[in-house]
């Protein structure tokens, strides 16, 4: 942006110059005053009517680039938005196979404690039948 302004003030300055430049020139002439005076007119309106010409070229390329950068900025949100709901959606996924996962584990570990608890209970009740058959090993 403030390349535009630079370059605005710059073609305001070559403007203003030729102006200067050319009320010398026609001042420094050989001619009537009213002939001078009448040359410096036409040519303040020339370089007026040019002005704002360069002046309503520069508002509408201005114009036209804000569109532009508006277009890219609606673009991009909407990249953003998709990329946001496509990191929503994987995040569910992930969470889901997760909470699978941890119901898998919980269940075989049940599955695993109950066998266990089985086991030892059997292992109780075999111990507690060799000792009511008089079967125990003593101790010498």
């Amino acid at each position: 942006m403030g390349s535009q302004n630079e370059g605005g003030a710059f073609f305001a300055g070559l403007v203003i110059g030729g102006l200067v430049g050319a009320a010398l020139a026609l001042l420094m002439a050989p001619q009537s005053g009213e002939e001078t005076r009448a040359q410096i007119r036409d040519r303040s309106l020339e370089y007026k009517d040019l002005a704002e010409e360069n002046i309503m070229t520069v508002r509408s390329r201005a114009t036209e680039a804000g569109h532009k950068a508006q277009e890219q900025v609606a673009a991009l949100q909407s990249k953003g938005m998709e990329a946001i709901e496509k990191g929503k959606v994987g995040a569910t996924e992930a969470l889901e196979k997760g909470r699978q996962s941890a119901t898998e584990a919980y269940e075989k570990g049940k599955q695993s404690a109950t066998e266990a608890l089985q086991k030892g209970k059997e292992s109780v009740d075999q111990v507690m039948n060799r000792a009511s058959d008089g079967t125990a090993n003593e101790v010498s």
